[in-house]
């Protein structure tokens, strides 16, 4: 084992002497020490509620016959962190935690981690850190809270926000929007829809990582406890078979993972963590890998920002398993890939049961024949932009639109608020990379505003920032080479005519090559806006949105 490093031997006595001093004994100490890695705070719903899944995490594992030992890792809502400075932080922190989990494993020498995430970059950036140290691992979420109910219709924190846009219109009072504050998040758990939180969760079990039911069993239900206890058993087997997350991670399994992210309409955001996850095990994915499968894949899911449905009613369907069940006899999935479970993908889906053909529907029916994002590029994202088309309204897979430019999210939300955009404005939000924000800020606020002005079916937002996984409507975003890097997107003024094309992939701007280089020539890379801290250090290190916002090897 491992954790032999720390106490086998005349000469670790001076270890266990600290391990004693921690309240273990003998017995204790003598079992495989399996960190859990919890990222409970008091300030996250998606967290709130996770020391009491810890200890059923531990349960398991104190059964199956190994020595739990808890370790904190941070947690940022996005939520909350949307919409102002705060906002710069959520992807930055990704790396942060991938770094806390190897800092931590390494140092104390684990023999296995469980990992409790629920939110939006705590489980990429988990799963980065298990990858690096390559020890047993498995991850096990909080789980999605449920909807809420507003007049008999479901509804959750992207309904806030489009309500917020409707207030700005004058169409509802203040009243209403009160009453769909205090409905709209009525439990613990990750936000209702399929936003980046729930995304990531349930690919996780597609890529292996996560036992069954770890993206869809709600928060407050009793099963996700058992979920943690299984979880806790399950690692401690892991230990014992020395069965390592590089074992289960390969390009298959990372295939799948996309497969179940077009499947389920999920974030675009995947768009920048599962990259990320591939270069933790070596493993290169290039943009347009994702839209080859996405153009092979049938959307099967409409759930909440895009359609009707929430993670409760995908989970009474069957769960994550049951849509990929729908995809067994296309070719789509790699059914050998293994999984933290002990058995294969195949045999997993084989197990599973379709309980709602209108939650998940079969390919005849699908809600579109193509995946829910798609990769566009042009003079405008030489290297990439990410749309989810499945969130976008059809008349606005073409359109065409003088630019309105902003340098900063905020000068584009009082534009919005301030009634300033018009039908068939395209609004160009820039500075917002992973350099330039830094840190790559959400626009969910922005989006949800237009949706609430009834302005998402003739105006269009792109932006070198990224959107979250409740935005709907044509929010076109990782644009690169971002503007802080050079890249075109720097470059466009006010009026300019830009093209969107999500059928054909493309993203113009009406200007010719010359004046292109013409204003190449004048631009100046502005100052940065960070020149402390944290984020200073993450805008210097942070690489392009297009490989996933992963640090550079190369400095």
């Amino acid at each position: 084992m491992r954790s032999d490093d720390i106490k086998k031997g005349d000469y670790k006595a001076w270890h266990r002497a600290l391990l004693r001093a921690t309240g273990m004994g003998d017995e204790e100490i003598s079992k495989p020490i399996i960190g859990i890695a919890n990222s409970f705070n008091e300030i996250v719903p998606g967290h709130m509620h996770l020391r009491g899944l810890c200890e059923s995490v531990k349960q398991g594992i104190l059964a199956a016959g190994g020595t739990p030992v808890e370790f904190p890792s941070i947690a940022i809502c996005d939520g909350i962190a949307m919409g102002h400075n705060g906002m710069k932080y959520p992807l930055a922190s990704r790396e942060h935690i991938a770094n806390s989990i190897e800092i931590m494993s390494e140092a104390h020498c684990f023999d296995g981690l469980v990992l409790i995430s629920s939110c939006d970059k705590i489980t990429p950036g988990m799963l980065m850190g298990a990858i690096r140290i390559n020890i047993p691992s498995i991850i096990v979420a909080g789980g999605p809270m449920l909807h809420g109910f507003h007049k008999g219709e479901a509804v959750d924190i992207s309904t806030v926000g489009e309500y917020q846009g409707k207030l700005a219109a004058g169409t509802i009072d203040k009243k209403e929007l009160d009453d769909i504050e205090r409905s709209s998040c009525p439990t613990c758990g990750s936000c209702a829809g399929m936003f980046t939180a729930n995304t990531m969760n349930c690919l996780s079990e597609a890529l292996g990582m996560a036992l069954p039911g770890n993206g869809t069993i709600p928060a407050v239900y009793a099963d996700r406890s058992r979920l943690a206890r299984n979880t806790g058993k399950r690692i401690v087997e892991l230990v014992e078979k020395n069965i390592r997350p590089l074992d289960i991670i390969s390009f298959d399994s990372i295939h799948n993972a996309i497969v179940a992210d077009m499947a389920l309409g999920g974030s675009t955001n995947t768009m920048l963590h599962l990259p990320a996850i591939a270069f933790e095990a070596g493993i290169d994915i290039e943009m347009e890998y994702f839209d080859s499968v996405s153009d092979q894949t049938p959307h099967l899911c409409s759930m909440s920002p895009a359609g009707p449905t929430h993670l409760e009613d995908l989970n009474e369907a069957g769960g994550v398993f049951a849509v990929l069940k729908r995809l067994k006899d296309t070719g789509l999935l790699r059914m050998d890939a293994k999984t933290v479970s002990g058995y294969t993908i195949g045999q997993l889906i084989d197990k599973a049961e379709i309980r709602n053909p209108d939650t998940i529907r079969p390919i005849d029916n699908a809600f579109h024949d193509r995946g829910g994002i798609a990769v566009l590029k042009g003079n405008l994202a030489p290297d990439g932009a990410v749309v989810k088309r499945t969130a976008v309204y059809k008349e606005m897979w073409k359109h065409s639109g003088p630019a309105k430019v902003f340098d900063n999210e905020e000068d584009a939300q009082d534009a919005i608020f301030g009634g300033k955009i018009e039908k068939g404005d395209v609004l160009i939000i820039r500075y917002e990379g992973p350099k330039g924000g830094p840190g790559m800020r959400e626009m969910l606020i922005a989006t949800s505003a237009l949706c609430g002005l009834g302005l998402d079916r003739d105006v269009a937002i792109i932006t070198d920032g990224r959107f979250s996984g409740a935005t709907r409507g044509p929010a076109i975003g990782h644009v690169s080479p971002e503007a802080m890097e050079g890249g075109p997107i720097a470059l466009i003024k006010d009026g300019d005519i830009i093209d969107i094309d999500i059928d054909n992939r493309i993203l113009n701007v009406q200007i010719s090559d010359e004046e292109m280089e013409k204003r190449r020539s004048e631009w100046k890379k502005p100052d940065p806006r960070v020149s402390k801290g944290y984020l200073y250090y993450y805008s210097r290190l942070a690489g392009s949105a297009s490989i996933g916002g992963v640090f550079k090897k190369d400095f």
